[in-house]
């Protein structure tokens, strides 16, 4: 398998949507590295799993996966030596809940799922290490009750912190103190008892500065008075930080000593989430488990693209055993591609384990190899036409196949020559044939489905088309090739029979009429008529049409020897020969008797400046006299 045909699928696209199932990211990890198996076995195995979740699912079954997180980064964290925090731990102890419950569970569906209930078998409970952790560790800290030694340091922690707000009350209640306070309450600052202090009156009152306020009119302040108490705490607050390490340290260790069985239950736990969400998956689709086989015989009843919602027609398709090669026809439009797609998909979806939409009689054939030629896969980058990228697809292709592999084209041998195109196309699908290959192809070229009919390992198909409607009914004909639905249509729309008859003849027989017209029966621009008639003495200043511009200019200069005209058209001096051009109104229709028609050739700026020389404009000759001397 490549990326490319996952792409052209949308094979990642149908693994997210099934992905979103999972309830916790073990799983989801499953589906990222997830890729079809072209080994029968290994599908069969997959599809099995598939069936017995969904069979637990329909039986009103609820996989108890509360508490079931992602602990990969306590585990590292394990593997590394680290220790590990309180939340860690009660995460790890939720998480060996959660397997305990999922063994209890699967072990009970023996009955519905032999093969998921086994592996529920290889799953290890470790009550002792929850129960440990729990007794230990409460509201996300290390509980008193976890030791002695740890209860006694807390209690006198407790009560020395009693004593030290006794006596920080009652300096906050004396008289002698009350100036020098700026507010009446205890604050714990660094983990140190203070009182605020108006930084004016610091130097009177005793003690330590512990922290300053951000505009600096506030001192935080140790009274003297607590400064043993002070001491002794931070003492107990040291021998209890010790404590509770080694009661982390103990616990880690437990977990650690577990740590091989416990990471079978983590894959255990994965392949469960994994498989659940593609029995949830194929709930909702109402999916089937599809037979398979590995010989190439596919056989699709009533089947739906994954990835398309609504009213769907479903697909009838078979290929592998009558013939091998199947070529199909039929409009634009017309649902084709989406027949190449929803081979391709179905293909990719039962070779990694998930049901599909269709009736219960279809077979789905495992490949070693799926390689798809579909849309314009033209490269911006080496500048590739659409034909060329193509054949650089399919010349990749024709390198890489072998007689267990199926092969997708869509409109194959276009954008080329018509004939060319064809017999190249032809050429291809019978190399591939003969690299036993099944392929399914899709064409506009009535050769490519003349030589399927010649062909008796190929065979013909076409998209059904509603012939009162004009609609494509998007069901594919197997045996049947594709009207002429360009003559129905257009028969349709009136085109005279004569017509459609001489295009029918030419379509069988390729001898076309020569025939030429009548010069009378020629239609010309009237322009040309008339200039054909009176032969047109062209003059200085006439209007004229311009054929190649499809635009008017004025004549500027009459036609010489070589019956050229200058015109002057859109600022610029043009010839023409008077073969291009037809007079459109003639000078002395436009422009009074006298007029300077020279004027007509100048532009606004040459106008203004001649204007402004006659006037006697001495801003105009300075100009003059400027570009005199830069030209010198």
């Amino acid at each position: 398998m490549n990326e490319g045909t996952f792409e052209k699928l949308q094979y990642n696209e149908l693994k997210e949507i099934i992905k979103s199932y999972c309830v916790s990211g073990l799983g989801k990890q499953l589906f990222d590295k997830l890729i079809p198996s072209s080994n029968l076995k290994v599908v069969k195995h997959r599809l099995t799993e598939t069936s017995e979740a969904r069979a637990i699912l329909d039986a009103g079954g609820n996989v108890p996966f509360i508490g079931v997180s992602n602990t990969g980064h306590s585990i590292d964290k394990l593997e590394k030596g680290i220790i590990l925090d309180p939340s860690e731990l009660l995460s790890i102890s939720d998480f060996l809940r959660g397997c305990r419950k999922i063994k209890i569970f699967m072990t009970s569906k023996e009955l519905f799922a032999p093969t998921l209930a086994s592996y529920a078998y290889s799953m290890t409970e470790f009550m002792e290490v929850e129960e440990e952790i729990n007794f230990s560790i409460k509201n996300n800290q290390v509980d008193s009750s976890a030791s002695k030694e740890l209860k006694r340091v807390r209690y006198h922690i407790q009560t020395t912190e009693q004593k030290i707000k006794e006596r920080l009350n009652r300096f906050l209640n004396s008289s002698a103190n009350r100036n020098y306070i700026q507010e009446f309450l205890i604050s714990v600052k660094d983990d140190h008892y203070t009182i605020p202090i108006k930084a004016s009156y610091k130097n009177q009152v005793q003690g330590t500065i512990i922290e300053i306020s951000s505009r600096g009119s506030t001192v935080f302040m140790e009274p003297s008075v607590v400064g043993k108490l002070s001491v002794e705490l931070a003492t107990l607050k040291s021998e209890e930080a010790m404590l509770e390490y080694q009661i982390l340290a103990t616990l880690t260790g437990l977990v650690a000593e577990n740590l091989h069985p416990i990471n079978i239950n983590i894959e255990l736990v994965s392949q469960y989430d994994f498989i659940f969400a593609k029995a949830k998956y194929s709930r909702h689709v109402d999916g089937i488990e599809p037979n398979i086989n590995d010989h190439g015989n596919m056989k699709l009843i009533n089947c739906k693209h994954p990835l398309l919602s609504g009213h769907v027609i479903p697909l009838q398709f078979e290929i592998g055993s009558s013939f091998r090669s199947l070529i199909i026809t039929g409009p634009n439009a017309g649902g084709k591609t989406i027949v190449l797609k929803t081979i391709g998909l179905v293909t990719l979806a039962t070779m990694s384990g998930f049901h599909i939409t269709a009736s219960k009689e279809t077979e789905i054939a495992v490949f070693e190899r799926i390689f798809v030629d579909i849309g314009d896969n033209q490269s911006l980058e080496n500048a590739l036409s659409t034909f060329s990228s193509h054949m650089k697809n399919l010349s990749e292709i024709l390198r890489s196949v072998n007689n267990n592999t199926l092969l997708l084209f869509d409109e194959i041998g276009s954008g080329t020559e018509p004939n060319e195109g064809a017999a190249l196309a032809i050429s291809l699908l019978e190399e591939f044939y003969l690299k036993g290959c099944i392929t399914v192809a899709t064409t506009h070229y009535g050769e490519i489905k003349r030589f399927s009919e010649m062909h008796s390992d190929f065979m013909n198909a076409a998209m059904q088309f509603n012939h009162e409607t004009l609609e494509p009914l998007f069901k594919l004909l197997i045996g049947q090739s594709g009207d002429s639905n360009a003559l129905w249509i257009s028969r349709k729309m009136n085109i005279p029979e004569n017509v459609l008859k001489r295009a029918e003849d030419y379509m069988k027989n390729k001898e076309y009429r020569m025939e030429r017209l009548n010069e009378s029966k020629i239609p010309r621009p009237k322009a040309v008529v008339e200039k054909a008639k009176n032969n047109i003495d062209y003059q200085k200043g006439d209007r004229v049409k311009l054929f190649d511009h499809d635009d008017f200019g004025i004549v500027y200069k009459e036609k010489d020897k070589y019956y050229n005209i200058t015109v002057y058209y859109q600022n610029q001096f043009i010839e023409v020969n008077e073969k291009r051009l037809a007079l459109e109104l003639k000078a002395v229709e436009l422009y009074p008797e006298g007029y300077d028609l020279d004027t007509l050739f100048i532009d606004y700026k040459t106008k203004k400046l001649n204007h402004d020389i006659e006037r006697g404009s001495k801003k105009a000759l300075r100009k003059i006299y400027k570009e005199i001397r830069e030209n010198k």
